[in-house]
């Protein structure tokens, strides 16, 4: 019996230490995390849309922000966004309507600006 009692006592002492070598790992150290940068990326190389602060991932802590919350700001932020491009779409493309096929050789009436000679182009004082 007391042999038993030994193997039982045996095997819930290797069960604890194979648990607790599970959980904590075997000494490894981590790589230290990395401070210094942002896990949320916007472009640099061109003006922030609406697709972009909509695909922004923000990590949860355990001390922070109100996800709902958060989520409908980003949400105000990207109609905003896609506003503001829609509005200065509609400017260019309405200063594009107003005259269409003007280029820099055509008068507001359309006719051809004559080419000035290469010896008028500066008045010589």
């Amino acid at each position: 019996m007391s042999v038993l009692v030994f193997l039982i006592g045996l095997l819930l002492v290797g069960g604890l230490l194979f648990l607790g070598a599970s959980l904590l790992g075997r000494g490894e150290t981590q790589p230290p995390a990395e401070l210094d940068r942002s896990p949320v990326e916007l472009p640099d190389d061109r003006p922030v849309t609406g697709e972009d602060v909509r695909g922004l991932r923000i990590s949860v802590a355990f001390r922070g922000y109100r996800m709902t919350e958060v989520d409908w700001l980003l949400d105000q932020l990207a109609s905003a966004l896609d506003e503001r491009d829609a509005a200065v779409a509609a400017q260019l493309g309405s200063t594009v309507a107003v005259h269409p096929g003007v280029d820099d050789d055509t008068d507001p009436d359309g006719t051809a600006v004559p080419a000035v000679p290469a010896e008028q182009e500066r008045p010589r004082a």
